[in-house]
């Protein structure tokens, strides 16, 4: 069986995917097989994956119902292969806001869903107040005003630290090749 490494995406404005992508080009240049994967279109068998990437953004302080209904629905698979979640959050932009055990979404997510993936990460998003409709942009620039954000930007402000990712990638990287050289 070809081991490789699955990416499931739950991303509402497409920065989620972007990281995810970012991902999947870091393992290719480490030959590393992976598959990448909407929530919504996820078709794959969880016992082909070595390693499997979870990434949700975050709306409104909650992640996709279809993550929590994922995850719950196949624990019991998860706690058979190498994992790894990620939130994505305007939230993480705020430096005492950007990591795991700080931020507020991923802590509570954690808590509620009763699961511990092997890896943890939150990355900043994107906030761009031209693609949101007219109430997401009113609640946005809300909840910008109270967490003293942007709440004026003609252009996207990417919050996103890249480094961050690709130091993320490198862990899974280095995890996946030890689960490959235990195996081979």
């Amino acid at each position: 069986m070809e081991r490789k490494i699955g990416i499931i995406y739950s991303s509402i404005d497409g920065q989620t995917k972007k990281i995810c992508e970012e991902l999947s080009a870091h393992f290719k240049k480490d030959q590393i097989k992976s598959v990448l994967f909407s929530i919504e279109n996820f078709n794959g068998n969880l016992p082909e994956f070595d390693t499997l990437i979870i990434g949700a953004s975050i709306r409104y302080g909650k992640h996709n119902k279809q993550v929590y209904d994922f995850i719950l629905k196949n624990k019991a698979q998860l706690k058979e292969v190498k994992t790894a979640f990620f939130s994505v959050n305007l939230v993480a932009r705020k430096e005492d806001k950007n990591t795991p055990s700080t931020n507020p979404y991923l802590i509570k997510f954690i808590k509620e869903i009763n699961w511990t993936p092997d890896l943890l990460e939150v990355f900043a998003g994107k906030l761009d107040y031209k693609s949101y409709s007219l109430i997401d942009r009113i609640m946005i620039k809300l909840i910008m005003r109270l967490t003293d954000g942007p709440t004026k930007s003609k252009e996207p402000i990417e919050f996103t630290n890249w480094k961050k990712v690709n130091d993320f990638g490198i862990k899974i990287s280095q995890g996946y090749k030890n689960i490959t050289n235990l195996t081979i």
